[in-house]
């Protein structure tokens, strides 16, 4: 385990609280086995930094493309705090080696599962933010994401397969294979109605309508995505893995 004095060389900010890093590098595990009590790991950061960074990368998104429809702005910003899209940030700077896990958690890889470092990520997004305010958790974000932003005509081609991006953000959860399953065809044949169902480990998470088979596949993905969203990160993570 790599020590907070080289994590936050590597984040380019100096916190005045060492105290707030260690807790958003907190696992819950670890939490549990030294009796740290109630908020003593990083999930209350986590969803705090998970609101932070929404707000910030819409700041972000409206600023640098004005042209862009609500719809657009969502699926965008939707697609860059997916767990897909933070993993990939997290792991950059080695996030996993500063946690702190319980003794179970070492042993099964934990350090190395890709919704913990996301968690964390989150988490340290939130540290900066009670620590040194908006100015510097601005810089901190900008600076992952500038490049996506910039690029955005790249970005949104990758959102434009729903059904990939469920896959990526379902593999950051570390949870299996997606499986499509018709639910019904309804109407005429020229006119037919498709409702398709995404099911993971046995478990329905959403449906999705469409005039066609592909086309349902593609709105159940969808909806599955804001769904994953919108869940608690600890009950999605749960119930998935």
């Amino acid at each position: 385990m790599r020590t907070a004095d080289e994590l936050e060389q590597v984040l380019n900010y100096k916190f005045s609280s060492s105290d707030l890093l260690r807790k958003a590098l907190t696992h819950s595990s670890h939490a549990h086995e030294h009796n740290l009590g109630p908020g003593g790991d990083n999930e209350r950061l986590e969803f705090l930094g998970d609101a932070i960074l929404g707000f910030l990368i819409s700041d972000f998104l409206c600023q640098a493309r004005p042209n862009l429809s609500e719809g657009q702005l969502s699926k965008l910003k939707g697609f860059l705090v997916s767990s897909a899209n933070l993993v990939k940030y997290a792991e950059k700077i080695g996030l996993g080696d500063y946690l702190y896990l319980g003794k179970g958690e070492e042993k099964t890889g934990g350090r190395r599962k890709q919704a913990l470092q996301v968690d964390a990520f989150e988490a340290v997004i939130a540290a900066i933010f009670l620590d040194g305010g908006l100015r510097p958790t601005r810089d901190f974000v900008r600076g992952f994401f500038r490049s996506q932003i910039e690029d955005v005509s790249e970005t949104s081609r990758r959102i434009s397969d729903f059904k990939s991006a469920l896959q990526e953000d379902l593999h950051a959860r570390g949870a299996g294979a997606v499986h499509y399953a018709l639910i019904s065809e309804t109407g005429p044949d020229h006119q037919k109605l498709f409702t398709v169902a995404v099911v993971v480990s046995g478990e329905t998470l959403a449906q999705g309508v469409g005039l066609t088979k592909k086309a349902a596949e593609q709105a159940a993905a969808m909806e599955t995505i804001q769904v994953l969203k919108r869940e608690s990160p600890g009950e999605s993570h749960t119930s998935l893995e």
